[in-house]
């Protein structure tokens, strides 16, 4: 059975919202917020993979403090963007 996108948006940001640390918590939950609707459905899939990975290697890629996997370097970019573009 196919996920309807309402359904698989809807899950992706209670994924994002519901973390171990309360970092990605906030990162991850402005994030699905502010992108998640206009994402293609490749997009989604690569966040949805995004969310399988360990909160604290998520973090560390986020701030820089360990390099990020080919695989997840886009994806990454547009969360720091989107960190950045808040702070200001």
């Amino acid at each position: 059975m196919t996920e309807l996108h309402e359904h698989k948006i809807k899950r992706l940001k209670m994924r994002s919202m519901r973390r171990g640390i309360k970092e990605m918590d906030l990162i991850l939950s402005h994030f699905a917020d502010k992108t998640l609707r206009d994402m293609s459905k490749d997009e989604l899939v690569a966040y949805d993979l995004l969310l399988e990975e360990n909160d604290h290697d998520l973090y560390s890629w986020v701030t820089g403090t360990a390099p990020t996997p080919p695989e997840f370097s886009v994806l990454i970019g547009d969360i720091v963007a989107g960190l950045q573009i808040q702070s200001n």
